[in-house]
């Protein structure tokens, strides 16, 4: 049976192809997942477990990020193989041990400070263990990648996604228990990436055994702390309004926000489909180190950057004009006093695409350093307005709150990767010139 789930992921006639075509497909389902789910707890528990609910999936995809700890970029664009995959394997064990203690010690916290309640803390932990599986499967999906076969690690995360949409809405449905709902989608999942990701996996390394070498996970620690604090801080960032609001409104406008919030994350996420299929081209060229190569790599950047603006114009189109009739219809919720807040919320989700395409490209550059600087700045301002813009304004400050991050963290990362680009085309030419 192992055997042949391998074959059929294996199956295929054009590798780029489907690559695209099943890395879209995994996109669309992992886009999907929170509204969906969100939509049909709307419906069958009401407006507070889907304000837990909203909670929960953004400081679940926080903790995703120590789980990852920000490795996958750097895996995937590995292309001298610096590192074993037994090593990274190793590595990723530990960071998603990690990320099971910060997740616990989050919810204690919650429970002990913050007037959680034992449903609230207990439906975090368990969304929190969900996006542990996906950091754990990644380690066997850059490998995947590595090896030039990512559309076997689409296939398997888009059949996973898919399954975890469907289990999770049928429990809600039968039962009207978050907590077992999620519970058993964790179970699914675990079965699952056993299955897909670790079955497939094991047929493009030499042993699945991890290693924990202790120069390779000093050497990884030290490579992956400055992508792992900048993709932390992105998510926190990213979901800095919902912090706050969770800290001083009610989990009722909790819900309303992510109601508003879902179709900015589309984008996101869609922006991310296109973006994670190119990391390895992106880093042969950028290791040519020729001028032509050069020419190249800034000409895929701007492409990319005029796909983001039309993705995020056509979103901000549609949000004005038949966005809260649509949402308010999927979620069962009258969402007519929100047309304002959610046209500013897809601008500030415009700005995160490409504060995450131009944090893809610095990390394929290797100013890694440069990211800790930009978001720990932007973290920083958040801590400082996030009370202030939530506490005066409610959902319009939060919205506003959003904007501002995204389009600071945004201006700053083109600045830091355009930085980086210009010296090492300097440096190239000044060594072209020497030659000659």
């Amino acid at each position: 049976m192992f055997e042949a789930i391998v074959r059929h992921l294996e199956k295929t006639d054009n590798v780029e192809r489907s690559t695209y075509v099943w890395n879209a497909v995994s996109a669309t389902m992992l886009a999907m997942q929170s509204p969906v789910i969100l939509a049909v707890m709307s419906r069958t528990n009401g407006m507070r477990d889907a304000g837990i609910f909203s909670i929960a999936i953004a400081v679940a995809n926080l903790m995703m990020y120590v789980g990852q700890y920000g490795l996958r970029r750097f895996q995937a664009s590995d292309v001298r193989e610096q590192f074993s995959f037994e090593e990274y394997h190793g590595m990723r064990i530990l960071t998603c041990a990690a990320l099971v203690l910060a997740s616990f010690g989050y919810c204690l916290v919650g429970q002990m400070f913050r007037g959680y309640s034992l449903l609230k803390a207990s439906a975090i932990f368990l969304i929190c263990m969900l996006k542990m599986m996906q950091a754990y499967s990644d380690v066997f999906h850059g490998n995947m990648q590595q090896k030039g076969r990512f559309d076997v690690a689409a296939k398997a995360t888009a059949i996973r996604y898919t399954a975890e949409i469907i289990v999770f809405c049928a429990m809600l449905l039968a039962t009207r228990d978050l907590l077992l709902s999620a519970a058993v989608c964790v179970a699914v999942s675990v079965a699952l990436v056993i299955l897909l990701s670790m079955n497939a996996g094991s047929h493009y390394c030499t042993t699945m055994k991890p290693a924990f070498r202790r120069t390779a996970l000093r050497g990884l620690l030290i490579e992956g702390f400055p992508l792992f604090v900048s993709m932390f801080l992105n998510t926190y960032v990213g979901n800095a309004p919902k912090y706050a609001i969770d800290a001083y409104l009610t989990d009722d406008i909790q819900a309303v926000f992510g109601y508003l919030f879902m179709p900015a994350f589309v984008v996101q996420i869609v922006a991310q489909f296109i973006f994670n299929p190119v990391i390895t081209s992106y880093a042969h060229l950028w290791s040519h180190g020729t001028e032509k190569s050069y020419k190249e790599f800034r000409k895929r950047i701007y492409k990319m950057c005029g796909i983001v603006l039309g993705l995020t114009a056509l979103g901000l189109a549609v949000a004005a004009t038949i966005g809260i009739p649509v949402l308010s219809l999927v979620f069962g919720v009258d969402l007519s006093g929100y047309r304002r807040e959610l046209c500013i919320i897809m601008i500030g989700g415009g700005f995160l695409a490409y504060a995450t395409y131009f944090s893809t490209v610095i990390a394929i550059i290797r100013v890694q350093k440069s990211l800790m600087l930009c978001y720990g700045a932007v973290s920083a301002m958040s801590l400082l307005l996030s009370g202030a813009f939530v506490k005066a304004h409610g959902i319009q400050g939060a919205s506003w709150l959003y904007v501002l991050l995204m389009g600071v963290l945004a201006v700053s990362l083109f600045a830091a990767m355009k930085i980086r680009m210009d010296r090492q085309h300097a440096e190239m030419k000044r060594a072209l010139g020497e030659n000659h």
